[in-house]
């Protein structure tokens, strides 16, 4: 029995669409010879079949126990061919690759000339779209037939060719090395969150300005600029200048506007460009300029020229929720959100072999938070609990140590207060081994140690207390970061005047001048 969540076929063949299974079978049959062929019979199988079964499908003679293992890499070849052929698939990076794969097989027979002739139109077609990358490519391949097909213009074609080859160069070592930092500076947000001293602030920011290249503005083509405001948007998250994030996501979703046809080729990164814009609106508190963006936002992917494949689903999925989520935590409408849990789980559920623990955990937390803010704190500390148990989560410590904050909150509003000492020295062992120990978690910790030893009626003094001690952390620029994962303050407002913590988000909300 091999485990059918793991085996690359039997996921691919499971992922397949309906048009998709029939490109296939349209292919497979393009010759009568492969109609009765042993990759269709498995393929058939497969498509079937609810679990991998190796066993059973040798025992149906569909092919013998030796020969198992090759033909499940042939028919994984197959498929993918008949993916690549299928129109769903193509778009002008595959159709320039294609062209540059037609002037080799000519360049190979000695057909010089026809080769230099397509290797010209497939070379305009990649810097129009600024696929450089390939650009460079093809003109290599130039250099090459130019020194065998001679021409009465070699030495200025020589010449042209060598400035065209050096430009792309300096461009795909800029992209280059551009790409790299940004990916750098995303994982080590992922990893660690934001900066939490001025040590960690000024290493960062020593990392970053080290690693950012020299260049000269007239040199950056699209994906250059787009690269560079990556860069710059993960090391304004890390230190936490929240306007800067607002500014550099802008910025990358606004090159996508001025160059549409971008929007296609590159559906990916507009996607993600829209989502951590709408991100910054949330870290901002605009939820005006949200509202606005999100519906422009969905309109945009929903419609019939916005690409659609199972990954751009995915994506799709994780923005459109996680920021229909904020909006009702900046307007203090949990209430009104709670319908979005149901088609939350349902999209985890069928996205589960595409999501990350990552992902799934962050929408985790924020069901969470939106239980929370409607006073059902057990249903708050069911999804907490799925974090702090989650023992693969490696990203996000940040993630996982405002869960188990969250649950202890939670917990004492719930009333199951007879495992909070063990849950406080588990939390504060967990800080401690992650050194994330910040004032305001101390403070919430503390607060909550000493709840046993005060009177009831001295409740609202502490309460009081406390909030007079957080609200100076509010703008702190690293102690902020607290707030952004639980409004700590508006739920010490709500226990000092004896309303819901909702409500006194929406009064905040009301005063808002966005």
């Amino acid at each position: 029995m091999t485990n059918d969540q793991k085996d690359p076929l039997f996921v691919l063949v499971k992922s397949l669409s309906k048009s998709e299974k029939r490109q296939f079978k349209v292919y497979v049959g393009r010759l009568g010879v492969n109609t009765d062929s042993k990759f269709l019979a498995l393929f058939n199988h497969l498509d079937k079949s609810e679990t991998l079964d190796e066993e059973l499908i040798i025992a149906k003679g569909i092919v013998k126990k030796q020969q198992l293992s090759n033909l499940k890499a042939h028919l994984y070849k197959q498929i993918l061919i008949s993916l690549r052929l299928s129109p769903v698939h193509q778009n002008v990076r595959s159709q320039i690759r294609e062209q540059l794969d037609f002037a080799t097989i000519l360049y190979h027979k000695g057909l010089y000339k026809q080769s230099l002739k397509i290797l010209d139109k497939a070379k305009t077609i990649a810097k129009e779209n600024e696929e450089n990358n390939i650009a460079y490519e093809i003109v290599e391949l130039e250099k090459v037939i130019e020194t065998q097909y001679i021409t009465r213009s070699i030495n200025s074609r020589a010449d042209e060719l060598t400035i065209e080859a050096k430009l792309l160069s300096m461009k795909n070592v800029l992209t280059s090395r551009l790409s790299n930092l940004s990916l750098q500076l995303y994982g080590l947000m992922l990893k660690t969150g934001y900066v939490r001293n001025d040590k960690e602030h000024n290493e960062v920011t020593t990392y970053f300005e080290e690693k950012l290249p020299n260049y000269q503005w007239n040199m950056l083509g699209f994906r250059e600029k787009l690269w560079l405001y990556k860069a710059h948007l993960w090391y304004s998250f890390i230190v936490q200048d929240f306007l800067s994030c607002y500014k550099y996501s802008k910025k990358w979703v606004d090159i996508f506007h001025e160059h549409p046809k971008m929007i296609a080729l590159n559906p990916v990164f507009f996607l993600r460009g829209n989502h951590y814009l709408l991100e910054s609106l949330y870290l901002i508190k605009d939820k005006t300029q949200l509202e606005d963006r999100l519906s422009q936002f969905e309109t945009t992917i929903d419609s019939d020229l916005f690409p659609k494949n199972d990954n751009l689903a995915v994506l799709r999925f994780q923005y459109i929720y996680n920021n229909k989520l904020n909006i009702h935590f900046l307007k203090g409408t949990f209430d009104e959100g709670e319908y979005l849990v149901s088609e939350i789980l349902q999209g985890i559920n069928d996205y589960k072999n595409r999501l990350d623990d990552h992902h799934i955990m962050v929408l985790y937390y924020k069901i969470g938070c939106l239980y929370f803010g409607m006073g059902n704190h057990k249903k708050c500390i069911e999804y907490l609990t799925k974090i702090i148990q989650n023992k693969s989560l490696k990203m996000r410590e940040d993630l996982m140590c405002f869960a188990r904050v969250l649950s202890l909150v939670a917990h004492y509003e719930a009333g199951m207060d007879y495992h909070l000492e063990t849950q406080l020295k588990e939390t504060y062992r967990f800080l401690i081994k992650m050194n994330d120990l910040h004032a305001v978690q101390k403070e919430m910790i503390k607060f909550l140690k000493n709840l046993g030893d005060i009177f009831p009626h001295q409740i609202k003094d502490e309460f009081k207390k406390l909030h007079s001690t957080l609200l100076q952390y509010e703008e702190h620029p690293y102690e902020k970061r607290a707030f952004l994962y639980l409004d700590i303050l508006s739920w010490l407002e709500s226990n000092i005047q004896g309303i819901p913590v909702a409500d006194i988000i929406k009064e905040k909300s009301k005063k808002l001048l966005r």
